[in-house]
């Protein structure tokens, strides 16, 4: 059978699989948020010409279905094929990546009396060369020049001997020599050769970000990022885990993340010149999820009561055996976790925040693929994961994605006409919405009147904009024609889910070391949506606390910047143990008191609308 693409794109297909597995196969990646369930409704496909076989039409609409519009998932050839694969339904990986640069990192690592001392020292040796009357071993003679500095008891792994010889007598046997803190020898370089560079890296669920560190003095070099690939196998660590277990994917998790890696260090090592034997180490930042990928470790047990990782605290592994393309004996640190849901990003972000080393009580919460909140201060650290799940990421939502170009990223509605007016990311044409519109879309709905507390369309508002769609009633944000653009009650339902997630997480927290909101100082925000997040309209909406708004303060991407402290500083690695062993993870998934929050949050804003004062106020405004 063939199958050829309306691009002219063509290929033979020789045995019998859904079509998004025949693409995939191909290098060609399609949206599927559910893993290739046939849940999500993402991998739209157009069959131009064919004979298929469906088994779901899944959340497709009865028009969809009739024009020739089915899921790839579900979908199977029975001979050759023409097909269109729509813009929205492509996914791109690889691509560069809008992020915020930390404006002043090595300011904050000094303002922590950081030390640059990363995880490889030097020490330079002048070592005698073997004469015909002094012909002792190689590894004797480095040895004995070791001993004569007073480091005695240095290890040496197979791959450092192995090409020893060649680099004492490259170097003319003066020598800089690298070695961990064990101490185990690590690499050679000449005298003269002052280069030394360390990565630190970000793998997210959603994205992964790289920087290129100068060891001697701290600068940032380059920064590169991309999309994590292994969103070809679903959005949330969930339907990775499954991915990983059922169809025995864990290589290919573990391949898609180190390649990402891989081909960002590339470009940045060729840009600025550098020797990849020069990255000397490495330091991982990322969920417990993706530190267990990255190190192809089973996280099957993660999802399964009482959700057991593996390891929180990861032993000093070598490079080759992660497959990084540095040196290969470079050491990688692991920035270690707290427990399933709670992983190395956040306690990297706390050493970033610096809340850990203040009197005053701070909460901590870090907004992206799902909700991690920590609270505490100097004394005390209590954390918890929010099962908010990846909907402002686009999943669960009919034409929601990330905030990439054609996402609806603001949204107000005139409350006269009700007619909505976008701002799309790229400033053309709307393709979906991000979590930002989203939110502003909530927003609007309900100050507008034409949702209710419940998140309900109401009945009986003139305007063409309100429908019954295939799934119930939806509101109409965008049409030209070929596209719609809406959010059914569905969608908003699954919104309100997420908000009250997050808002009945901090409120549990609260409750749980007996202080109020009045207690919190400062309300650290960070995470990738965090840098999208209108703290406003979060609060309009429940998903935030009422509370003064200069006590909000964005952070960015800290799970980076805690990996970059790690990277220069033996005192951040040892702060960031610390912080991981002080805080105390609250299990929300079995508690009934977070169910008695979550149900009083499932509101706009929440049932107890004393708990939000502005709002109420500004509510007077929009009478009924």
């Amino acid at each position: 059978m063939q199958i050829t693409l309306s691009t002219g794109k063509n290929f033979n297909v020789h045995k019998i699989e859904n079509l998004l597995q025949t693409f995939k196969e191909q290098g060609i990646y399609l949206v599927a948020s559910c893993g290739g369930k046939g849940i999500c409704g993402k991998c739209r496909i157009k069959i131009l010409e064919g004979k298929y076989r469906t088994e779901s039409t899944g959340k497709l609409a009865p028009s969809d279905i009739q024009s020739g519009i089915t899921l790839a998932c579900r979908t199977f050839p029975d001979g050759d094929m023409v097909i269109d694969i729509p813009k929205e339904s492509r996914l791109v990986v690889g691509d560069v990546i809008e992020i915020s640069r930390s404006k002043d990192l090595f300011g904050l690592f000094q303002s922590m009396d950081g030390v640059i001392s990363p995880l490889i020292k030097w020490i330079t040796l002048d070592i005698p060369p073997p004469t015909i009357d002094n012909n002792v071993s190689d590894l004797e003679r480095l040895k004995k020049a070791l001993e004569e500095k007073g480091l005695h008891g240095m290890r040496f792994s197979l791959g450092f001997v192995s090409s020893l010889a060649h680099s004492l007598r490259d170097a003319g046997w003066k020598i800089n020599l690298g070695y961990t803190h064990d101490p185990e020898a690590v690499c050679i370089s000449r005298i003269e050769n002052k280069k030394r560079f360390g990565i630190a890296a970000d793998v997210g669920t959603t994205t992964v970000v790289v920087y290129l560190v100068d060891l001697f003095d701290g600068t940032l070099v380059d920064v590169g990022s991309t999309y994590n690939s292994q969103i070809r196998h679903g959005d949330d660590v969930i339907t990775r885990i499954v991915y990983a277990t059922e169809e025995n994917g864990i290589a290919e998790l573990r391949d898609a993340v180190v390649t990402d890696i891989n081909n960002l260090i590339a470009p940045l090592v060729e840009r600025h010149n550098i020797m990849a034997e020069d990255i000397e180490s490495a330091v991982i930042s990322g969920n417990t999820v993706m530190s267990h990928f990255f190190w192809s470790i089973n996280p099957e047990y993660i999802r399964e009561e009482p959700y057991t990782p593996s390891l929180n605290t990861f032993p000093v592994w070598k490079a080759w055996t992660a497959g990084l393309n540095i040196n290969n004996l470079a050491s990688i640190y692991t920035v270690p976790c707290v427990a399933s849901y709670v992983g190395g990003d956040i306690v990297a972000g706390v050493l970033a925040s610096k809340m850990h080393r203040r009197s005053e009580i701070s909460l901590f919460l870090d907004i992206g693929t799902n909700g991690e909140i920590v609270l505490g201060n100097n004394e005390w650290l209590v954390t918890a994961a929010c099962s908010a799940g990846p909907c402002f990421e686009g999943s669960g939502i009919r034409h929601g994605m990330r905030a990439t170009e054609g996402a609806v990223e603001s949204i107000k509605i005139d409350p006269q006409t009700f007619e909505p007016e976008l701002g799309v990311i790229g400033s053309g044409k709307p393709v979906g919405i991000c979590g930002s519109g989203m939110i502003d879309a909530i927003t609007e709905l309900f100050l507008s009147g034409i949702i209710d507390q419940k998140g309900r369309l109401l009945k009986g508002i003139k305007t063409d904009r309100i429908r019954d769609g295939f799934e119930g009633p939806e509101f109409l944000f965008y049409s030209d024609g070929r596209r719609e653009i809406v959010l059914t009650e569905i969608d908003i339902e699954n919104i309100i889910r997420a908000k009250a997630a997050i808002y009945a997480g901090i409120s549990l927290m609260l409750k749980k070391v007996g202080i109020v909101l009045d207690d919190v100082e400062r309300v650290y925000i960070a995470g990738g949506f965090g840098n999208y997040l209108n703290i406003e309209r979060a609060i309009i909406i429940g998903m935030l606390p009422d509370i003064a708004r200069e006590k909000f303060i964005f952070l960015g991407n800290t799970s980076i910047a805690g990996a970059y402290l790690c990277l220069l500083s033996d005192k951040m690695r040892k702060e960031a143990e610390e912080i991981a062993l002080r805080m105390t993870n609250i299990e929300l998934s079995v508690s009934r008191r977070f169910m008695d929050e979550y149900m009083s949050a499932l509101f706009l804003p929440h049932t107890d609308i004393k708990l939000f004062p502005t709002v109420e106020k500004l509510l007077w405004k929009f009478p009924d």
